[in-house]
Protein backbone atom coordinates (compact mmCIF):
# COMPACT_ATOMS: atom_id res chain seq x y z
CA UNK A 1 0.00 0.00 0.00
CA UNK A 2 2.69 2.13 0.52
CA UNK A 3 4.36 1.81 -2.62
CA UNK A 4 0.50 2.45 -4.38
CA UNK A 5 0.58 5.89 -2.17
CA UNK A 6 4.04 6.92 -3.20
CA UNK A 7 3.45 6.32 -6.80
CA UNK A 8 0.05 8.05 -6.71
CA UNK A 9 1.96 11.07 -4.95
CA UNK A 10 4.34 11.33 -7.88
CA UNK A 11 1.54 11.03 -10.17
CA UNK A 12 0.01 13.68 -8.45
CA UNK A 13 3.11 16.00 -8.47
CA UNK A 14 3.58 15.67 -12.42
CA UNK A 15 -0.13 16.84 -12.42
CA UNK A 16 0.67 20.71 -11.55
CA UNK A 17 2.56 20.91 -14.83
CA UNK A 18 -0.76 20.66 -16.99
CA UNK A 19 -2.50 23.00 -14.93
CA UNK A 20 -3.04 26.49 -16.71
CA UNK A 21 -2.77 28.58 -13.62
CA UNK A 22 0.78 27.50 -13.21
CA UNK A 23 1.71 29.00 -17.07
CA UNK A 24 -0.79 32.12 -16.47
CA UNK A 25 0.81 32.81 -13.16
CA UNK A 26 4.67 33.09 -14.92
CA UNK A 27 2.72 35.51 -18.01
CA UNK A 28 1.21 37.33 -15.07
CA UNK A 29 4.51 38.06 -12.91
CA UNK A 30 6.14 38.36 -16.30
CA UNK A 31 4.08 41.22 -16.61
CA UNK A 32 3.67 43.26 -13.39
CA UNK A 33 7.48 42.94 -13.03
CA UNK A 34 6.90 44.91 -17.26
CA UNK A 35 4.80 47.59 -15.77
CA UNK A 36 6.87 48.22 -12.39
CA UNK A 37 9.94 48.75 -14.75
CA UNK A 38 7.75 50.70 -16.82
CA UNK A 39 7.26 52.97 -14.13
CA UNK A 40 10.47 53.10 -12.47
CA UNK A 41 11.85 54.56 -15.49
CA UNK A 42 8.92 57.21 -15.93
CA UNK A 43 9.86 58.13 -12.20
CA UNK A 44 13.60 57.74 -12.20
CA UNK A 45 15.23 57.31 -15.61
CA UNK A 46 16.50 54.29 -14.63
CA UNK A 47 15.03 50.69 -13.05
CA UNK A 48 15.40 48.98 -9.60
CA UNK A 49 14.79 45.48 -10.01
CA UNK A 50 14.97 43.20 -12.75
CA UNK A 51 11.70 42.09 -14.67
CA UNK A 52 11.94 38.77 -13.08
CA UNK A 53 11.86 39.86 -9.81
CA UNK A 54 8.09 38.96 -8.99
CA UNK A 55 8.48 35.83 -10.78
CA UNK A 56 11.77 34.58 -8.93
CA UNK A 57 9.98 35.87 -5.79
CA UNK A 58 6.41 33.31 -7.24
CA UNK A 59 8.50 30.37 -7.84
CA UNK A 60 11.05 30.01 -5.10
CA UNK A 61 9.50 31.92 -2.20
CA UNK A 62 6.32 29.60 -1.62
CA UNK A 63 8.23 26.02 -1.77
CA UNK A 64 8.68 26.21 1.80
CA UNK A 65 5.09 27.32 3.01
CA UNK A 66 3.73 24.49 -0.17
CA UNK A 67 6.00 21.56 1.49
CA UNK A 68 4.76 22.41 4.85
CA UNK A 69 0.71 23.32 3.86
CA UNK A 70 0.92 20.06 1.51
CA UNK A 71 2.07 17.76 4.76
CA UNK A 72 -0.84 18.95 6.83
CA UNK A 73 -3.30 18.09 3.89
CA UNK A 74 -1.99 14.74 3.42
CA UNK A 75 -1.36 13.94 6.75
CA UNK A 76 -5.06 15.68 7.69
CA UNK A 77 -6.71 14.08 4.81
CA UNK A 78 -8.31 17.44 3.65
CA UNK A 79 -10.15 16.02 1.16
CA UNK A 80 -11.23 18.80 -1.86
CA UNK A 81 -13.83 17.87 -4.38
CA UNK A 82 -12.76 18.29 -8.53
CA UNK A 83 -16.07 20.60 -8.41
CA UNK A 84 -14.08 22.89 -6.18
CA UNK A 85 -10.87 22.12 -8.00
CA UNK A 86 -12.55 23.52 -11.26
CA UNK A 87 -14.28 26.27 -9.12
CA UNK A 88 -11.29 27.81 -7.61
CA UNK A 89 -9.25 27.72 -11.25
CA UNK A 90 -12.12 29.98 -12.69
CA UNK A 91 -12.25 32.31 -9.72
CA UNK A 92 -8.07 32.65 -9.83
CA UNK A 93 -8.07 33.23 -13.36
CA UNK A 94 -10.93 35.89 -13.14
CA UNK A 95 -9.13 37.63 -9.95
CA UNK A 96 -5.92 37.75 -12.12
CA UNK A 97 -7.68 39.37 -15.49
CA UNK A 98 -8.95 42.43 -12.91
CA UNK A 99 -5.08 43.23 -12.55
CA UNK A 100 -5.94 44.10 -8.89
CA UNK A 101 -3.38 41.69 -6.75
CA UNK A 102 -4.86 41.57 -3.55
CA UNK A 103 -8.01 39.70 -5.11
CA UNK A 104 -5.53 36.60 -5.49
CA UNK A 105 -5.09 36.07 -1.86
CA UNK A 106 -6.81 32.65 -1.42
CA UNK A 107 -9.33 34.38 1.26
CA UNK A 108 -11.00 35.80 -1.78
CA UNK A 109 -10.65 33.13 -4.18
CA UNK A 110 -11.37 29.84 -2.16
CA UNK A 111 -13.93 32.47 -0.13
CA UNK A 112 -15.50 32.85 -3.51
CA UNK A 113 -15.45 29.27 -4.11
CA UNK A 114 -17.13 28.00 -1.21
CA UNK A 115 -20.29 30.58 -1.75
CA UNK A 116 -20.62 29.18 -5.31
CA UNK A 117 -20.56 25.65 -4.79
CA UNK A 118 -23.19 26.61 -1.52
CA UNK A 119 -25.43 28.18 -4.27
CA UNK A 120 -25.15 25.13 -6.86
CA UNK A 121 -25.41 22.71 -4.04
CA UNK A 122 -28.83 24.04 -2.60
CA UNK A 123 -29.82 24.78 -5.51
CA UNK A 124 -29.64 21.69 -7.31
CA UNK A 125 -28.63 23.31 -10.47
CA UNK A 126 -27.42 21.60 -13.53
CA UNK A 127 -24.37 22.69 -15.26
CA UNK A 128 -23.56 21.93 -19.22
CA UNK A 129 -19.90 20.92 -18.00
CA UNK A 130 -18.58 19.06 -15.53
CA UNK A 131 -21.79 17.70 -13.92
CA UNK A 132 -20.45 14.31 -13.09
CA UNK A 133 -17.82 16.23 -10.65
CA UNK A 134 -20.43 18.47 -9.32
CA UNK A 135 -22.76 15.74 -8.02
CA UNK A 136 -19.90 14.57 -6.38
CA UNK A 137 -20.55 17.49 -3.82
CA UNK A 138 -21.70 16.89 -0.07
CA UNK A 139 -22.02 19.37 2.23
CA UNK A 140 -18.87 18.20 4.56
CA UNK A 141 -17.31 19.88 1.70
CA UNK A 142 -17.61 23.77 3.13
CA UNK A 143 -15.19 23.09 6.55
CA UNK A 144 -12.60 21.18 4.40
CA UNK A 145 -12.57 24.29 2.15
CA UNK A 146 -12.58 26.61 5.15
CA UNK A 147 -9.66 24.88 6.75
CA UNK A 148 -7.85 25.65 3.61
CA UNK A 149 -8.94 29.29 3.64
CA UNK A 150 -7.14 29.67 6.88
CA UNK A 151 -4.07 27.77 6.14
CA UNK A 152 -3.14 29.52 2.77
CA UNK A 153 -4.06 32.98 5.15
CA UNK A 154 -1.57 31.90 7.82
CA UNK A 155 1.18 31.11 4.68
CA UNK A 156 -0.21 34.56 3.20
CA UNK A 157 1.11 36.22 6.67
CA UNK A 158 4.41 34.29 6.69
CA UNK A 159 5.02 35.58 2.99
CA UNK A 160 4.14 39.31 3.41
CA UNK A 161 6.77 39.27 6.68
CA UNK A 162 9.20 37.61 4.89
CA UNK A 163 9.02 38.46 1.31
CA UNK A 164 6.72 40.95 0.86
CA UNK A 165 8.46 43.09 2.47
CA UNK A 166 12.37 43.26 0.27
CA UNK A 167 12.45 44.61 -2.78
CA UNK A 168 9.67 47.41 -2.63
CA UNK A 169 9.61 49.62 -5.13
CA UNK A 170 9.45 53.25 -4.76
CA UNK A 171 7.16 55.65 -6.82
CA UNK A 172 7.02 59.67 -7.35
CA UNK A 173 3.66 61.00 -6.72
CA UNK A 174 1.93 64.30 -5.82
CA UNK A 175 0.32 65.05 -2.84
CA UNK A 176 -3.20 66.98 -2.24
CA UNK A 177 -1.10 69.94 -1.93
CA UNK A 178 0.50 69.84 -5.24
CA UNK A 179 3.73 68.48 -2.98
CA UNK A 180 6.10 65.71 -4.64
CA UNK A 181 6.33 62.49 -2.40
CA UNK A 182 7.76 59.16 -2.32
CA UNK A 183 5.77 56.33 -1.67
CA UNK A 184 6.69 52.39 -1.77
CA UNK A 185 4.61 49.69 -3.15
CA UNK A 186 4.96 46.01 -2.56
CA UNK A 187 3.22 43.77 -4.91
CA UNK A 188 3.44 39.85 -5.31
CA UNK A 189 2.42 36.79 -6.66
CA UNK A 190 3.51 34.06 -4.96
CA UNK A 191 3.33 30.04 -5.77
CA UNK A 192 1.80 27.83 -3.28
CA UNK A 193 2.62 24.10 -4.55
CA UNK A 194 0.29 21.68 -2.25
CA UNK A 195 -1.20 18.19 -2.31
CA UNK A 196 -4.83 17.94 -1.25
CA UNK A 197 -6.73 14.56 -1.70
CA UNK A 198 -9.26 14.05 -4.35
CA UNK A 199 -12.44 11.84 -4.02
CA UNK A 200 -12.94 8.59 -6.10
CA UNK A 201 -9.77 7.71 -6.53
CA UNK A 202 -8.21 3.81 -6.77
CA UNK A 203 -6.39 4.77 -3.28
CA UNK A 204 -7.94 3.29 -0.28
CA UNK A 205 -7.35 5.13 3.20
CA UNK A 206 -4.05 3.79 4.99
CA UNK A 207 -6.22 4.11 8.54
CA UNK A 208 -9.41 3.64 9.75
CA UNK A 209 -9.40 6.97 10.67
CA UNK A 210 -8.22 8.39 7.91
CA UNK A 211 -9.23 11.09 6.25
CA UNK A 212 -10.12 13.08 9.16
CA UNK A 213 -11.57 15.91 6.81
CA UNK A 214 -12.96 14.15 4.13
CA UNK A 215 -16.17 14.53 2.28
CA UNK A 216 -17.43 11.03 3.25
CA UNK A 217 -15.32 8.84 0.49
CA UNK A 218 -12.43 6.26 1.36
CA UNK A 219 -11.17 5.89 -1.97
CA UNK A 220 -8.86 8.95 -2.94
CA UNK A 221 -6.16 10.21 -4.90
CA UNK A 222 -3.64 12.56 -4.03
CA UNK A 223 -3.35 15.59 -6.57
CA UNK A 224 -1.02 18.74 -6.27
CA UNK A 225 -2.77 22.26 -6.97
CA UNK A 226 -0.64 25.44 -7.85
CA UNK A 227 -2.59 27.60 -5.50
CA UNK A 228 -1.71 31.42 -5.73
CA UNK A 229 -1.70 34.16 -3.31
CA UNK A 230 -1.25 37.64 -3.78
CA UNK A 231 -0.55 40.84 -2.22
CA UNK A 232 -0.16 44.34 -2.59
CA UNK A 233 0.57 47.12 -0.25
CA UNK A 234 1.43 50.86 -0.68
CA UNK A 235 3.10 52.88 2.09
CA UNK A 236 3.94 56.56 2.58
CA UNK A 237 3.36 57.18 6.32
CA UNK A 238 6.36 55.03 7.44
CA UNK A 239 9.46 53.16 6.58
CA UNK A 240 7.82 50.52 4.19
CA UNK A 241 9.33 47.78 5.57
CA UNK A 242 7.78 48.18 9.16
CA UNK A 243 4.81 48.67 7.89
CA UNK A 244 4.49 45.69 5.52
CA UNK A 245 5.96 43.44 8.40
CA UNK A 246 3.20 44.76 10.69
CA UNK A 247 0.45 43.91 8.18
CA UNK A 248 1.81 40.61 7.74
CA UNK A 249 1.52 39.98 10.95
CA UNK A 250 -2.01 40.26 11.33
CA UNK A 251 -2.50 38.38 8.18
CA UNK A 252 -1.11 35.34 9.60
CA UNK A 253 -2.70 36.12 13.35
CA UNK A 254 -6.44 36.37 11.48
CA UNK A 255 -5.17 32.97 9.79
CA UNK A 256 -4.81 31.10 13.24
CA UNK A 257 -8.41 32.48 14.42
CA UNK A 258 -10.09 31.16 10.66
CA UNK A 259 -8.30 27.79 11.12
CA UNK A 260 -9.54 27.46 14.70
CA UNK A 261 -12.97 28.33 13.81
CA UNK A 262 -13.11 25.99 10.49
CA UNK A 263 -12.02 22.81 12.67
CA UNK A 264 -14.25 23.21 15.05
CA UNK A 265 -17.12 23.97 12.12
CA UNK A 266 -16.08 20.64 10.72
CA UNK A 267 -18.48 18.78 13.89
CA UNK A 268 -21.05 21.53 13.46
CA UNK A 269 -21.27 22.32 10.00
CA UNK A 270 -23.65 26.22 10.16
CA UNK A 271 -20.31 27.80 11.78
CA UNK A 272 -18.68 26.76 8.55
CA UNK A 273 -20.41 29.31 6.49
CA UNK A 274 -20.12 32.39 9.31
CA UNK A 275 -16.57 31.47 9.23
CA UNK A 276 -15.69 32.04 6.19
CA UNK A 277 -17.55 35.38 5.87
CA UNK A 278 -15.63 35.93 8.74
CA UNK A 279 -12.28 35.30 6.70
CA UNK A 280 -13.49 37.71 4.18
CA UNK A 281 -14.30 40.63 5.62
CA UNK A 282 -11.50 39.94 8.10
CA UNK A 283 -8.82 40.40 4.93
CA UNK A 284 -10.90 42.99 4.04
CA UNK A 285 -11.24 45.13 7.44
CA UNK A 286 -7.24 44.62 7.46
CA UNK A 287 -6.60 46.53 4.37
CA UNK A 288 -8.94 49.12 4.52
CA UNK A 289 -7.70 49.94 8.48
CA UNK A 290 -3.88 49.93 7.41
CA UNK A 291 -4.96 51.85 4.35
CA UNK A 292 -6.82 54.44 6.63
CA UNK A 293 -3.76 54.45 9.30
CA UNK A 294 -1.21 55.14 6.34
CA UNK A 295 -3.12 58.03 5.16
CA UNK A 296 -3.59 59.49 8.71
CA UNK A 297 0.47 59.37 9.02
CA UNK A 298 2.30 62.43 7.47
CA UNK A 299 4.37 62.17 4.37
CA UNK A 300 7.35 59.84 5.18
CA UNK A 301 9.21 60.64 2.28
CA UNK A 302 9.14 64.35 1.25
CA UNK A 303 11.43 67.96 1.37
CA UNK A 304 13.45 67.69 4.25
CA UNK A 305 14.55 70.38 5.73
CA UNK A 306 17.39 68.56 7.36
CA UNK A 307 19.02 67.98 4.31
CA UNK A 308 18.42 65.65 1.07
CA UNK A 309 16.12 62.55 1.65
CA UNK A 310 16.68 59.30 0.41
CA UNK A 311 13.75 57.94 -1.20
CA UNK A 312 15.43 54.13 -2.49
CA UNK A 313 18.88 53.61 -3.22
CA UNK A 314 19.86 51.43 -6.50
CA UNK A 315 21.14 47.66 -5.85
CA UNK A 316 24.77 47.21 -6.13
CA UNK A 317 25.30 51.14 -6.45
CA UNK A 318 27.57 53.17 -5.52
CA UNK A 319 25.67 54.38 -2.50
CA UNK A 320 24.46 50.91 -1.75
CA UNK A 321 27.92 49.85 -1.39
CA UNK A 322 28.11 52.67 1.30
CA UNK A 323 25.48 51.36 3.51
CA UNK A 324 23.09 54.20 2.62
CA UNK A 325 19.16 53.42 2.86
CA UNK A 326 16.04 54.75 1.89
CA UNK A 327 14.88 57.97 4.52
CA UNK A 328 17.99 58.73 5.61
CA UNK A 329 18.76 62.56 4.55
CA UNK A 330 22.43 63.62 3.81
CA UNK A 331 23.30 66.76 5.42
CA UNK A 332 26.52 67.51 4.22
CA UNK A 333 28.75 66.54 1.76
CA UNK A 334 32.69 66.71 2.15
CA UNK A 335 32.05 69.16 4.53
CA UNK A 336 29.51 71.41 2.77
CA UNK A 337 25.45 71.82 3.68
CA UNK A 338 23.02 70.28 1.03
CA UNK A 339 20.12 70.86 1.40
CA UNK A 340 18.75 70.42 -2.51
CA UNK A 341 19.60 67.64 -5.40
CA UNK A 342 21.32 70.46 -7.17
CA UNK A 343 23.73 71.20 -4.33
CA UNK A 344 25.02 68.03 -3.55
CA UNK A 345 26.23 67.33 -6.74
CA UNK A 346 27.92 70.62 -7.13
CA UNK A 347 29.15 69.52 -3.31
CA UNK A 348 30.33 66.04 -4.95
CA UNK A 349 32.59 67.80 -7.24
CA UNK A 350 34.83 69.37 -5.19
CA UNK A 351 36.60 66.07 -4.56
CA UNK A 352 36.10 64.21 -7.69
CA UNK A 353 38.37 61.15 -5.92
CA UNK A 354 36.59 60.65 -3.10
CA UNK A 355 33.32 61.90 -0.97
CA UNK A 356 32.30 61.90 2.69
CA UNK A 357 29.29 62.24 4.12
CA UNK A 358 26.82 63.45 7.07
CA UNK A 359 23.88 61.20 7.36
CA UNK A 360 21.38 61.69 9.53
CA UNK A 361 19.96 57.83 10.04
CA UNK A 362 16.04 57.02 10.70
CA UNK A 363 17.04 57.16 15.03
CA UNK A 364 17.86 60.42 14.02
CA UNK A 365 21.28 60.18 14.72
CA UNK A 366 24.43 61.68 12.67
CA UNK A 367 26.65 58.97 11.20
CA UNK A 368 29.47 59.81 9.08
CA UNK A 369 30.04 57.74 5.65
CA UNK A 370 33.28 58.09 3.20
CA UNK A 371 33.97 56.27 -0.02
CA UNK A 372 36.51 56.59 -2.86
CA UNK A 373 35.00 57.51 -6.13
CA UNK A 374 35.43 55.80 -9.53
CA UNK A 375 35.49 57.83 -12.79
CA UNK A 376 31.61 58.83 -13.02
CA UNK A 377 30.47 57.61 -10.23
CA UNK A 378 29.91 60.72 -8.27
CA UNK A 379 27.11 61.56 -11.46
CA UNK A 380 25.50 58.14 -10.39
CA UNK A 381 25.96 57.17 -7.31
CA UNK A 382 22.82 55.12 -7.70
CA UNK A 383 20.55 57.52 -5.07
CA UNK A 384 16.95 58.14 -5.90
CA UNK A 385 15.64 61.17 -4.37
CA UNK A 386 11.96 63.41 -4.40
CA UNK A 387 12.64 66.42 -6.72
CA UNK A 388 11.37 69.47 -5.51
CA UNK A 389 9.09 69.69 -8.59
CA UNK A 390 7.48 66.59 -9.88
CA UNK A 391 8.16 66.23 -13.43
CA UNK A 392 7.64 64.51 -16.28
CA UNK A 393 10.32 61.98 -14.92
CA UNK A 394 12.15 61.78 -11.88
CA UNK A 395 15.96 62.12 -11.16
CA UNK A 396 18.12 58.93 -10.40
CA UNK A 397 21.20 60.05 -8.28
Amino acid sequence: MTTDWLIACFIGLGKIFLHPLLYVSIVYCLFIGYLRVRRERHDFNTKIYRVSMELRSMLFQGLIGGFILSFLTLASGITIPLAAVYVMAGVTFLSILTMKKRFVSPVYTVGITFFILFFLYDGDIQLPVFQDAFNQLDRSVYPALVILIGLLLIAEGFLIVGNGSKKVSPQLEVSKRGQPIGVYVSQRIWLIPMFVMIPGGQLPAPFDWYPVFSIGDVNLSPIMLPMLIGFKQKVHGMIPEQAIRAQGKKVGALGFVITALAVVGYFYPPLAIITAVLAILGREFLHYSQKAFDTKLPFYFSKSKLGVQILGVIPQSPADKMGLVKGEVISKINGVVVREEEELYRALQINRAHCKLEVIDNNEQIRFVQRALFDGEHYELGILFVDDQLKESGQAG
